[in-house]
């Protein structure tokens, strides 16, 4: 395939969303793996349902009021919101993505990221981690209205005047696969945790445990 842009999910593809509140576990306890996960989904469910209320709110907006809730659920002292928002902005990537980027980097492809993001979190994760490689990064702040709806996958198209088929887009999120997927994208799903795929009337291109395997299958 002629392929021309490869386009990353940021949050749980590149970044791993767990690592704030893996670096409070020492003051959160057993619980700080259900309590993170549960800040994800709620975080996620916040953006589609602003989307469908119409009802936006950027993203870092979102994430703080998710932790609100989630704090409460789990009953974590007050006290740690700000360390953990400020934890948030600085999340940890997957072990192999600066090395995936230098490898892709050598190649005459667009790299970018496409994310819910604000551009200024996006920005701070990219060069706090010293992740140089991109041509871009896409937030849904260019549209106001969060993925999946079309008009985000529709940024990279518009920029670099090419088809949606011309993308190769990876995420670790089934329904962002699926989102992009049906759009045109060749969509591949990082399958980093042994999950099953939704049924979101698409299949992902390829599925691969972590990105290394995309070096295998460009």
């Amino acid at each position: 395939m002629n392929f021309k842009a490869i386009v990353f999910d940021a949050y749980g593809t590149l970044f791993d969303v767990n690592s704030a509140a893996e670096k409070c576990k020492h003051k959160i306890g057993d619980k700080w793996e259900a309590f993170a996960n549960f800040w994800r989904t709620t975080q996620l469910e916040y953006t589609w349902l602003r989307s469908l209320m119409k009802r936006h709110k950027d993203f870092w907006q979102i994430t703080e009021d998710s932790l609100d809730k989630s704090m409460n659920v789990f009953n974590i002292d007050k006290k740690m919101k700000n360390e953990l928002l400020n934890l948030y902005k600085v999340l940890s990537p997957y072990p192999e993505v600066k090395e995936v980027l230098t490898e892709l980097k050598k190649k005459n492809l667009k790299l970018a990221i496409l994310s819910n993001g604000t551009p200024d979190l996006i920005n701070e994760l990219v060069s706090t981690n010293n992740l140089d490689a991109f041509d871009d990064l896409f937030s849904i702040e260019e549209v106001k209205i969060y993925k999946p709806d079309s008009r985000v996958y529709d940024l990279p198209v518009n920029k670099y005047k090419i088809q949606p088929k011309e993308v190769v887009f990876l995420s670790a999120n089934t329904w962002d696969v699926s989102g992009g997927g049906n759009f045109g994208y060749n969509a591949v799903w990082v399958n980093r945790n042994n999950s099953h795929f939704d049924n979101l009337d698409y299949k992902p291109k390829k599925e691969i445990k972590n990105l290394k395997g995309l070096l295998e299958i460009l």
